[in-house]
């Protein structure tokens, strides 16, 4: 192993962006893999970056190293990844690990000590080369379900060290472990009329259009009659042979006259550009229906690199004496496509289906700066928050600001200011927004009377005050009991209002380990981390929320070490 220290910033292997090693990695569970999610899957605001491997149904499973290397960053969140392990290697690669129950050995001993040390759950900590040596197929941590997870499974991702970007992991050999042999499957196509004046099949907004499957395995679409420019959009998923669920395309690409206007390829990414997922399907119609339509053109260009534009950007011009095919062809790794033929003349019918005419009085240029007040609240936009020019619903009732609604995604952080001329530092308030089902704390900055917050959603916001302290109560009373056989303490934490900020506890004076479950609401504290005391104890818990109210939990109880029973 020490050759590969004198190796690792000088790797042995030269790979281009298409050329990646297919039998270096090996799986990292010891069961027959199924993804739950894959490579590029759109995700609220994000695209995924990696592998979701189930894991049974269950926790507990045993997770390997994909190959030798050292474990080079360790970060335990509260939301995200969860407890994630990084791993590099000296082929100029990383791998990482997230939702992790716990680590391994070695590796578990380590995040005790960075958690001790830092006397915190959340640590993100890079480690030098020689701390934690790993081989290939080495058992680093057990399978679980923390963080930002909905179910028990492995997050896996590999990312160019040097880079940081994130790679499609069928790349490195997976797809001969992942087998596809089936086509995606295009569930709904959409034609959008792209200006004021632009009509479609005599419509003004935009329409589904029918698909009919021929002999030969292709779709045609129902026929498109436009006059002005139009823009295409899928609903489409892929099943490979062996995960028996939906997960996300490869690649779509348009052409007309065997000329590309427009596609996307998931191969690699950064995740500077994951919240592009925004600007790449229609936002407003997920908002409001819940459905993931894929837009296969640019009104405006954003700057995603899975995206060939071209030069239309997608964007057909349907003019009089217009008379073409569309093909739009969808396809997965392994080059199973599904062909749609989409024939597009020009029509100028009398417009049934007329737009929704908008009817405020503010109007955002995505390219410039924006700056909207009324009574003690004002927002900034910087230029170019938005990918789209729109109409902005601005106003405030009764203390509540009503910015438009979440149906235009931002891509930079606008600010929020509300001014109190009654208010202190002191005085425990906060910026909150209405997630449509209740008020959420806005993290807030206080100075001069005035609140700020920065943020990227449109929406509802007001001006609260939480004068209310958490609560905490443990799950099996101990006061003053002999619990020598028990294996950990429980609680359960909440806050009504801004919500916990953090969480510490102590026993006989010394800090330990709460580990938080924001799923559950469940702090945690392990008897194996060796705080407590032979006999009695005394612990305390202190739960603060985010404007500093605080409630302290305390109780004594006796335990033996010893394999007594009291």
């Amino acid at each position: 192993m020490k050759l590969f220290f004198l190796i690792l910033f000088f790797p042995l292997f030269s790979y281009s962006q298409t050329s990646y090693p297919k039998d270096y990695f090996v799986s990292p569970l010891d069961i027959p893999l199924q993804l739950s999610g894959n490579f590029g899957e759109l995700r609220p605001n994000h695209f995924h970056s990696g592998f979701d491997f189930k894991t049974l149904q269950r926790e507990g499973l045993n997770v390997k190293a994909a190959a030798e290397g050292y474990v080079s960053r360790i970060k335990i969140s509260e939301s995200g990844y969860g407890k994630a392990i990084y791993i590099t290697h000296p082929n100029g690669f990383t791998t990482v690990y997230g939702h992790l129950q716990s680590g391994y050995g070695k590796i578990e001993k380590k995040i005790k000590e960075l958690q001790y040390k830092s006397q915190s759950y959340e640590i993100d900590v890079l480690l030098e080369p020689n701390e934690l040596i790993v081989e290939k197929a080495e058992q680093i941590a057990v399978s679980g379900n923390t963080g930002g997870s909905d179910g028990p499974h492995l997050h896996f991702e590999i990312r160019d060290t040097q880079s940081e970007k994130i790679i499609n992991p069928l790349f490195f050999g997976f797809d001969t472990i992942i087998i596809d042999t089936k086509q995606p499957n295009v569930t709904s196509l959409i034609v959008y009329p792209l200006t004021d004046s632009t009509k479609v099949n005599q419509s003004k907004i935009p329409i589904s259009l029918g698909l009919y499957q021929q002999k030969d395995g292709s779709y045609l679409a129902e026929k498109v009659g436009a006059s002005g420019k139009i823009g295409f959009g899928i609903i489409s998923t892929d099943f490979d042979n062996v995960s028996w669920n939906a997960n996300g395309i490869y690649k779509a690409e348009v052409s007309i006259d065997g000329m590309k206007t427009f596609g996307y390829t998931f191969n690699t990414f950064s995740f500077d550009e994951t919240r592009l997922v925004n600007a790449l399907i229609d936002y407003e119609r997920y908002k409001k229906l819940k459905q993931r339509v894929q837009r296969l053109f640019m009104q405006k260009a954003f700057p995603l690199s899975i995206v060939n534009s071209y030069q239309s950007n997608g964007i057909i011009d349907v003019s009089p004496a217009f008379r073409k095919n569309i093909l739009l062809e969808v396809s997965d790794f392994n080059g199973n496509i599904s062909k749609i033929n989409i024939p597009v003349e020009y029509s100028n019918e009398v417009v049934v289906v007329d737009a929704p005419k908008p009817k405020s009085k503010y109007y955002i240029k995505s390219g410039r700066e924006a700056i909207f007040s009324k009574e003690n609240v004002s927002v900034s936009f910087p230029e170019n928050t938005f990918y789209q020019d729109f109409e902005m619903n601005f106003d405030v009732k009764d203390s509540v600001l009503q910015l438009h609604e979440d149906t235009v995604p931002a891509f930079k952080n606008f600010a929020i200011t509300f001014v109190d001329s009654t208010s202190s530092a002191d005085d425990k308030k906060f910026i909150a927004y209405h997630n449509g089902k209740k008020w959420t704390y806005c993290t807030t900055k206080y100075a001069n009377y005035t609140f700020t917050t920065y943020q990227k959603t449109l929406g509802r916001y007001q001006l609260m005050k939480d004068i209310t302290c958490p609560k905490i109560s443990i799950t099996k009373e101990i006061n003053g009991k002999w619990i020598s056989e028990e294996k950990d303490l429980k609680f359960i934490i909440s806050d009504d209002l801004s919500g916990i900020k953090t969480y510490n506890g102590y026993l006989n004076g010394k800090w330990i380990l709460l580990e938080y479950e924001s799923k559950t609401k469940t702090l945690k504290h392990s008897f194996l981390d060796g705080i407590v005391d032979e006999g009695k104890n005394d612990l305390k818990v202190i739960v603060t929320d985010n404007v500093g109210n605080s409630t302290i939990f305390e109780t004594q109880f006796f335990r033996s070490q010893k394999t007594l029973n009291k």
